[in-house]
């Protein structure tokens, strides 16, 4: 599950920040807003698409890079939330 998870996110990612990009390498424990691939519309854009892709609704208290900052940070998050 959590690879499906990974490559829908990649994807959403590629195609909304890197303006489909494939060339760019990714790490997964790569920092979004440290590498200024994501902003803070950025952020806003990344939990419509966790909750309309992944149905997982985000509490003001889960908006934190401990959650949103990485590929691997995101697909904990919402890995966790879906077994919950």
């Amino acid at each position: 599950m959590s690879d499906t998870i990974k490559i829908r996110l990649r994807d959403f990612i590629v195609e909304n920040f890197l303006f489909g990009d494939t060339d760019y390498v990714l790490e997964d424990d790569a920092s979004l807003i440290d590498n200024d691939i994501m902003d803070s519309t950025g952020v806003l854009e990344l939990i419509a698409f966790i909750d309309e892709a992944f149905g997982v609704k985000m509490a003001d208290a889960d908006i934190v890079p401990a959650n949103l900052d990485s590929v691997a940070k995101i697909v904990s998050f919402v890995t966790a939330r879906q077994a919950a």
